[in-house]
């Protein structure tokens, strides 16, 4: 018996080289203006003016997904939002002949 392997595995899912979350983005954004496209055509808005708002709004998704993609590539969202989510200081109120006798007691 010979068996192929699958050379795929322990990759992050790839769709016309949109990687990890940026396929997330992709496919949600896309659901979300088809969702308003359809809200604003029961409303009552015209039609040209839907399909303008959805063709547009669409496109600049698409864009902006490539773009993030290229620009960050597969892990760089989640570095940028850790890198905001670090404290910019570390506050420190107690005084440091506390800190050392309190590290002192738990020595012993």
């Amino acid at each position: 018996m010979e068996y192929s392997i699958n050379k795929g595995i322990g990759k992050p899912p790839e769709f016309k080289g949109l990687k990890a979350q940026y396929l997330f983005i992709f496919a949600g954004g896309l659901l979300s203006v088809f969702v308003l496209f359809v809200i604003m055509y029961m409303i009552g808005i015209s039609q040209p003016v839907c399909i303008g708002f959805g063709v547009t709004t669409a496109g600049v998704l698409v864009w902006g997904t490539f773009y993030l993609n290229e620009k960050y590539g597969e892990f760089g969202l989640m570095k940028l939002q850790a890198i905001r989510n670090h404290p910019k200081y570390i506050i420190n109120r107690k005084r440091l002949q506390h800190l050392w006798r309190t590290r002192k007691e738990e020595i012993k």
